[in-house]
């Protein structure tokens, strides 16, 4: 591993407090957050301090948003990816799964608005809670202090990557919105929009994190590759959730895509199975000519396999993000990273299967 960058900076650090004698029989993903706990909570004290750079008129709106309860799979992708073999605290790594998770929060924000969805982590949507016209202006606010705390970076380039990153993220958004209920996409369309929404971010966070960590060019390019293709691999599996999920056990609003237009992966596989006639008529309820028969199509994607082939295109991507990673085995961050794969595979595992 090369030496921290200069132009990075040079951190202070605090150790992690000593594992206790039952670490070591932790599930190895369940040991990853284990692991992690004491970063996530420095992130959340870290966080919640930087309410106080929020006007007093919506200090409370900005708490709302920043809870606890979230997966925090952003911020620990920054904090693996930069991690040292002494698995050392370290405030830049802070500051920027901050960074990526204000991001995150806001781009849910205005999610809700536009999917007009209840329940985000088990509680009201901001838009919900406060309106969506609010609600907009208070995932700008998020934004604009994502991009405030990327300035105070001793370089210019996690401002630069991140502002650009946040950009891309945004233009996923904006293309997917302009194409609620159009049936003219494909499933290199869709592939495109998950690229740009989602692993965007998982991509910067791996990327910035690796480089705060002072690892080689061709490590970041390769943890960037990884962190790419698990967000894709992600954001099928959260699209196959809008099914096949348990609202309750979830903690959120599902059955919005059908409802809201949106053409995902699991509605194309779905589409492809129909006979002409209820293509036709699914046709009808993405464009909105019909009202949505959501029951109805989530016995059809039961009878027709759909569960099992979205879910092999998660696995697909999982591969591809495993071999990413298959030629740094010795380096810190890399065993840490894979088992997030183990993590999300088993997400998929514990989805209700179909029959």
């Amino acid at each position: 591993m090369n030496s921290v960058r200069p132009s990075l900076g040079e951190p202070t650090v605090t150790p992690l407090p000593e594992k206790s004698a039952g670490a070591a029989a932790v599930h190895p993903f369940a040991g990853v957050f284990t692991r992690l706990a004491p970063h996530l909570s420095e992130l959340d004290t870290f966080l919640h301090a930087q309410l106080a750079a929020f006007e007093p008129e919506i200090r409370s709106m900005a708490d709302y948003c920043i809870d606890t309860s979230g997966k925090r799979i952003r911020p620990a992708l920054v904090f693996l990816s930069g991690w040292r073999a002494s698995g050392e605290i370290r405030p830049d790594l802070v500051r920027l799964a901050a960074v990526v998770e204000l991001v995150h929060l806001a781009t849910l924000v205005h999610d809700d608005i536009m999917d007009q969805a209840d329940v985000r982590r088990s509680r009201r949507t901001a838009a919900r809670e406060f309106g969506p016209n609010a609600a907009v202006l208070l995932g700008d606010a998020l934004f604009a202090h994502a991009l405030h705390l990327a300035t105070q970076f001793p370089t210019t380039e996690v401002c630069a990557a991140v502002s650009e990153s946040t950009r891309r993220v945004c233009a996923g958004e904006i293309v997917q919105t302009l194409r609620r209920g159009s049936m003219n996409i494909t499933r290199a369309d869709y592939q495109r929009i998950v690229d740009l929404k989602t692993a965007e971010l998982f991509r910067v966070s791996c990327f910035l994190g690796t480089r705060l960590g002072g690892y080689a060019d061709a490590y970041v390019a390769a943890a960037s590759r990884f962190g790419r293709h698990l967000g894709i691999a992600y954001q099928i599996y959260d699209d196959l959730v809008d099914f096949f999920g348990d609202e309750a056990r979830i903690g959120k609003t599902l059955g919005t895509d059908l409802a809201s237009g949106k053409l995902t992966l699991p509605l194309l596989v779905l589409l492809e199975r129909l006979s002409p006639a209820e293509a036709a008529n699914l046709r009808a309820e993405v464009s909105g000519e019909r009202p949505p028969d959501a029951p109805l199509r989530l016995r059809q994607m039961r009878e027709s396999g759909v569960f099992d082939a979205v879910a092999e295109a998660v696995y697909a991507e999982v591969v591809v993000a495993r071999g990413a990673l298959a030629p740094w085995a010795a380096e810190p961050p890399t065993g840490l990273l894979l088992n997030l794969c183990d993590l999300l595979e088993a997400q998929v595992a514990s989805l209700q299967r179909p029959g």
